[in-house]
């Protein structure tokens, strides 16, 4: 077995980690509906509690993702594709609900060259040197 092979493109994670502070009674509440078997964690409840709160809203939603014309789901922006839109005089807004990665090798000038606009509704994996350039373009 080759005992040299190197990940070209670091595996991004699927899903980001958040803290949330909840009060006494509530967390207790989750402890006993675990210990009862109803979930198997708390993670595992909070994100159903989550998922049943977005399937509650999910028309509204869908009528905020077309209304702001947002892109859902992933988006990759590897250097070719910045070098592909500055090669064509394009300049990109990315408007994104969920999760927008521009590739570790586009440097803070082809960023700059070639991005408007960045708005993101989850998260945004970048270099920080990419991070810090479109600083002023992000919201």
């Amino acid at each position: 077995m080759a005992t040299n092979v190197q990940n070209l493109r670091p595996k991004s994670p699927e899903s980001e980690k958040i803290t949330i502070n909840l009060g006494y009674v509530d967390l207790g509440q989750i402890d006993l509906m675990v210990q009862e078997g109803f979930y198997s964690n708390r993670t595992d409840f909070i994100r159903t509690a989550i998922r049943n709160q977005i399937d509650r809203h999910a028309d509204v939603l869908r009528q905020s993702v077309t209304r702001k014309t947002l892109d859902l789901g992933l988006r990759h922006y590897s250097r070719a594709d910045l070098e592909r839109a500055r090669a064509a005089g394009e300049m990109l807004q990315i408007n994104v609900l969920g999760l927008v990665s521009i590739a570790p090798d586009v440097t803070p000038e082809l960023a700059r060259a070639t991005i408007t606009s960045v708005s993101v509704l989850g998260a945004f994996h970048t270099s920080p040197a990419v991070r810090a350039a479109l600083a002023d373009r992000t919201r």
